[in-house]
């Protein structure tokens, strides 16, 4: 939800208004905060959820122990108070003038685009969660998805590279788009996927090399090594997927497109890759390499989808938009409003 604010922040700082960067912020805040709150039962209650759901029970019970997500939690914190104590203590001046009542204003709006932002990357992650899940149901369920998790950690650390250009892309035509430079927008997507790309073609062949080495950094169960090898071709082109993916999303988060890209992951992943790793998995047998071809097809649908979108959208219309949107969120500065006193 949080990712509202690329489209926000972005737009705002590239029309020199980055005073309105600490409100926005402020207004997150407060939507995100009111979100979590009413989603901690969930994660309370994890396993018994999964018990209901059928899991299987060893693999269940692992989701209740608390210490296996205290090392991600206290990563997660240790950077919030360095960045948190950046803010308030002067590190900002020209972006955070403050606590503002003013954080209260206009919340409906954020809402909106927080929830639509929310969808839009929830679509995605629980589309990896959802394939493990299916997994589950399979005979030998513990060597399937120790496979399958290996291969999604091994594309996730490649993933790490391609988000990295994801919020490039977002804040490069957020800001171009602030600033009413149609051309510059063009440009940044083109130099963004170009060098994304490039890099994905790297790992493909590595880990096409490699394939049958790359699971013992994980596990020393040949069982295991042995379906990630087989699955080691299907990641690779996975990798290729997403090395495009992702960033065709942020050209997305930067212009305000969150609602359209879940709608759009929406028909992909859960109306055609879900089922066709349901059916290749399960009917024609094929198990977990059925279920990752299905999610291959799905991410590929949707990022030809995208690459469809962003080539027929017209920039200069969304110049336009994205300054009405600026101009009807925009608070004042304080040297405007003393401005404007003195002129009364």
């Amino acid at each position: 939800m949080a990712s509202a604010l690329e489209t926000l922040c972005g737009q705002a700082f590239g029309a020199k208004q980055s005073h309105m960067l600490g409100i926005y912020l402020q207004r997150s805040w407060i939507v995100v905060l009111s979100c979590t709150i009413l989603l901690l039962p969930l994660f309370i209650f994890t396993s018994p959820l999964l018990r209901l759901l059928g899991q299987d029970e060893s693999i269940a019970s692992m989701a209740g122990v608390a210490g296996a997500m205290g090392s991600m939690v206290l990563a997660f914190w240790i950077p919030i108070f360095g960045q948190f104590g950046f803010l308030i203590f002067g590190g900002c001046p020209d972006t955070w003038k403050g606590f503002s009542m003013s954080a209260f204003h206009d919340l409906w709006p954020v809402i909106k685009l927080s929830l639509s932002s929310g969808a839009m990357v929830c679509l995605e992650v629980w589309y990896n969660a959802v394939l493990v899940l299916l997994t589950g149901y399979m005979k030998n369920a513990e060597v399937e998805i120790d496979a399958l998790s290996i291969c999604i950690n091994i594309n996730g650390w490649a993933l790490m590279i391609s988000l990295g250009f994801l919020a490039a892309a977002g804040v490069r035509v957020a800001n171009e788009l602030g600033a009413g430079s149609a051309k510059a927008v063009k440009f940044s997507i083109l130099v963004v996927v170009s060098e994304s790309l490039s890099i994905g073609i790297v790992f493909f062949v590595l880990f096409l090399e490699f394939r049958n080495s790359l699971a013992y950094v994980f596990t020393e169960n040949q069982e295991v090594a042995m379906a990630v090898a087989d699955l080691s071709p299907l990641l690779a082109f996975s990798i290729i997927l997403n090395s495009i993916q992702p960033v065709l999303s942020g050209v997305a988060v930067g212009s305000g497109w969150q609602s359209l890209v879940a709608y759009v992951n929406v028909a992909s992943y859960y109306l055609i890759g879900v089922p066709l790793g349901v059916v290749l998995g399960y009917v024609i047998g094929y198990q977990v390499k059925g279920i990752w071809i299905g999610m291959i097809v799905g991410t590929a649908v949707q990022t030809i989808v995208l690459i469809f979108i962003t080539w027929r959208t017209d920039w200069h219309k969304q110049v336009n938009q994205a300054q009405a949107r600026v101009n009807r969120w925009l608070l004042p500065t304080s040297e405007e409003r003393i401005g404007g006193r003195e002129a009364a």
